[in-house]
């Protein structure tokens, strides 16, 4: 299985002789993740599109796996750093070792300047199960309309069964998606058997947290992937929870300097379970309060989408009446949970809260467009509708940050 992921400006790849998992990335490179079951070397051959192929190749090593279940069954986790990309060239590649050689894939590396205008697709709770939205996310992939894709959190349905192998099978299937686009992740409730392990080695988010919490820029945007599970899973300790409270206020400190915020002032959020939301599952939405200056706050786990009208405190902080999201004043919260996966969609409360703007209980995934430092653009692609646009927001903010909020 191939997967590309991205941070600042870079993409990474994921590749295995059998599948392939993530990536750690700088600034102009890729990381190129890919699993084995038997010790090999670890060699990525590329070359920039209509070139010879393959007249570069670069050199990792790997890591060992030894999955928890009954069976102990052993991986090699192979990770190779591709260096010195040009952005937004296209790069074609493979990778393994003499002993065998993956597919050959392509991906375009990411432009590292704050004028780019990056697009995602963006969604979670995707099984390998009744995967309904991932035909379409194959394709569009492999078109080209996505510069990274945000899975927001439970995969496979579950990773760790069948001694893993639900595992290996969930990343081929993701790999017609993951060995094109940067493929960026954050943990979820269905990632929890033995201590988030399949997770933790299967993807390689940039940040040297065993991908459990990191951030990254992309055009002028911050974006920051942290665990809701350390709030809920205390049998594993609690010191995952305060290295990540402690990682997460430096980090929106450093954020919110005045120079980096002029730089990258869009701060954007993502985690698994929602602080909102108004599925009618007696599930774990509570009420949060947030003066870090996130605009957007990306979730999934409930299986619905929703959007919110700007949210702060349990009550609506609009714009204005006639253009609610027209500089806002608090964070804009979309719920994306409805991929696909074999516990089917969540039904709705029929009388939410306020704050509720927009409910849809198809099968699908967002798509959001960084279009520069004041326009950000969010909709919702009806899988159940043949790929319509069923629901759409601009964001706009001239003014960035806690104080545009006052």
């Amino acid at each position: 299985l191939v997967k590309l992921s991205s941070a600042r400006a870079c993409s990474c790849l994921h590749v295995t002789s059998s599948l392939i998992t993530s990536k750690f990335c700088v600034p102009g490179s890729m990381v190129v993740t890919w699993t084995t079951f038997n010790k090999t070397e670890s060699e990525v051959e590329y070359g920039p599109a209509g070139a010879p192929l393959f007249e570069m190749s670069a050199k990792g090593d790997a890591t060992v796996f030894v999955d928890s279940g009954e069976e102990k069954r052993k991986m090699f986790i192979h990770r190779v750093t591709l260096t010195n990309l040009k952005p937004a060239a296209t790069y074609v590649y493979h990778c393994g070792s003499d002993d065998g050689w993956s597919d050959v894939f392509f991906f375009t590396a990411l432009n590292d300047s704050s004028s780019f205008s990056p697009r995602f697709a963006l969604y979670g709770d995707l099984g390998n199960e009744n995967p309904q939205s991932l035909a379409r996310l194959q394709k569009e992939a492999q078109q080209g309309l996505y510069d990274a894709i945000l899975h927001i959190g439970d995969f496979a349905y579950d990773m760790h069964e069948d001694n893993a192998r639900i595992g290996d099978e969930f990343m081929r299937q993701i790999q017609s998606v993951a060995a094109y686009v940067p493929y960026m992740t954050c943990p979820g409730n269905h990632e929890a058997t033995y201590n988030f392990s399949n997770y933790r080695n299967r993807f390689s988010m940039p940040g040297q947290t065993e991908s459990l919490w990191y951030s990254w820029n992309l055009g002028s945007a911050h974006i920051i992937s942290f665990s809701t599970e350390v709030y809920f899973y205390l049998q594993f300790g609690l010191e995952l929870l305060f290295k990540q409270y402690e990682w997460l206020k430096r980090d929106l400190e450093e954020a919110n300097r005045p120079e980096n915020r002029a730089e990258r002032p869009w701060i954007i959020t993502m985690g698994h379970r929602p602080m909102y939301c108004s599925d009618d599952d007696q599930d774990d939405c509570n009420v949060f309060c947030n003066n870090s200056g996130v605009d957007v706050e990306l979730w999934a786990h409930e299986h619905t989408y929703e959007r919110l009208w700007p949210v702060y405190g349990d009550k609506v902080h609009n714009g204005s009446l006639e253009k609610p999201y027209v500089n806002p004043k608090a964070p804009v919260h979309i719920i994306t949970g409805s991929a696909g996966c074999r516990e089917r969609t969540d039904r709705f409360n029929p009388n939410p809260k306020a704050w509720s703007a927009f409910r849809s209980t198809d099968y699908g995934y967002s798509r959001m467009h960084v279009v520069n430092a004041t326009h950000l653009y969010l909709e919702q692609v009806s899988d159940d509708q043949d790929g319509k646009v069923i629901d759409n927001i601009w964001v706009v903010k001239e003014k960035h940050g806690f104080s545009a909020w006052s």
